[in-house]
């Protein structure tokens, strides 16, 4: 599968998310601890918003996170308040740049871990599903992207977590259908630049593992000599697939079957099941 991280908070740099803490996303992409698979080397994607741009940048490479000097580049150069970072491991898709995560369209990112099962089979009924004014913009070949699609079609950029419902009973239906006993497992972010969701589903109530950290005034109770949490406001938020870091208290699971918005002015938890 892959690993991901969001980040909504003050503005840093991306390294000190993405390289510096103790089994950070690099560690991650050789020694995962939690993913099914120990190596994730399929490829990796950043997306970033600044304060003077409308859309998100991306960068995307179908090699390896560990050993890409692009990366370290724009991670050591690169301040944002919102940012994606994700590392892939392919489960049968081609290993190419438009199959790297984050993906984008407009204002919006999107990045998965997780499946589509028997994608192959279910692939070109759930394609026909997308708006075909929408169509067009699929650039690659994953069910992760066809699964952003989905949303789109069914309304994302007003409704996020009613789109992705749609979107997951979608799938369901059309796996069921097909004979797929457990069609979906998703965990998933998505961001307009001014908020982040996070999704933590799978049809068969065993999803993939996510991780959200603890509000930064109680981690700076706990652990007052940590200079990092001086530097940032007490709204910063990340969400993971693996905790980072080493401090004791600094990590909850994302409840089986819901979803959070991490936003200005308060976050929140809400159940999630897939409707149509």
């Amino acid at each position: 599968m892959c690993r991901w991280i969001a980040y909504s908070g003050t503005p840093v740099l991306l390294s000190h998310v993405l390289l510096e803490p103790q089994h950070n996303l690099i560690d991650q992409s050789l020694h995962s601890r939690m993913g099914v698979e120990t190596t994730n080397g399929d490829g990796f994607g950043i997306g970033w918003y600044t304060q003077d741009l409308t859309t998100p940048a991306i960068l995307r490479d179908v090699g390896p996170a560990w050993n890409n000097q692009n990366l370290q580049e724009v991670a050591h150069h690169v301040r944002s308040g919102l940012f994606f970072a994700h590392i892939r491991a392919t489960t049968g898709t081609a290993v190419q740049q438009t199959n790297c995560h984050p993906f984008r369209k407009d204002r919006w990112l999107w990045m998965h871990n997780g499946e589509i099962s028997e994608f192959h089979r279910l692939k070109r009924d759930l394609a026909l599903a997308v708006d075909p004014a929408l169509y067009s913009g699929i650039e690659g070949s994953t069910d992760s992207e066809l699964m952003f699609f989905l949303a789109l079609t069914f309304g994302l950029t007003e409704d996020p977590p009613g789109a992705v419902a749609r979107m997951a009973g979608l799938v369901e239906e059309t796996g069921h259908r097909h004979g797929v006993r457990h069609p979906l497992q998703m965990t998933l972010a998505v961001a307009d630049g001014d908020r982040l969701w996070a999704f933590r589903y799978s049809s068969e109530g065993s999803s993939r593992s996510l991780y959200y950290s603890t509000r930064v005034d109680a981690l700076r109770a706990l652990h007052s000599d940590a200079a990092f949490l001086r530097g940032i406001g007490d709204e910063t938020r990340l969400v993971v697939s693996e905790p980072l870091g080493n401090l004791p208290g600094s990590w909850s699971e994302v409840p089986e079957s819901s979803y959070g918005i991490v936003q200005p002015g308060g976050d929140a938890l809400h159940a999630f099941q897939p409707r149509r």
